[in-house]
């Protein structure tokens, strides 16, 4: 595009140098190289983080909606194999939270 406007639709002579003078182009070039990769960076935290995630289960909880209010809300998700519930709700227990609740999924 930058070749077509300068050399073909509207060129303008600069300081005596040539229509397709490659030097002019590369400082554009270079910003859109920094331009497209922070986009796809920014994509790809995205897609890598699962986000957005429109739902959880976590959310029918009914004192998640007073999470961002009162403190925070921890989750601990199951899906590690050494995982054991019991002990894990007795652990969060001993630390005298507002509540321990078991979300089914």
């Amino acid at each position: 595009m930058q070749y077509w406007v300068s050399v073909i639709d509207y060129p303008i002579n600069v300081g005596g140098r040539p229509f397709n003078s490659w030097p002019s182009f590369m400082i554009v070039c270079f910003e859109l190289t920094v331009l497209f990769s922070a986009i796809s960076a920014v994509i790809g935290m995205f897609a890598l983080n699962g986000l957005p995630m429109p739902y959880h289960p976590v959310f029918n909880v009914q004192r998640f909606i007073d999470a961002s209010k009162d403190g925070f809300f921890l989750v601990i998700e199951a899906t590690d194999p050494k995982f054991d519930a019991e002990a894990t709700g007795s652990f969060l227990k001993t630390l005298s939270p507002a509540g321990v609740w078991e979300v089914p999924y």
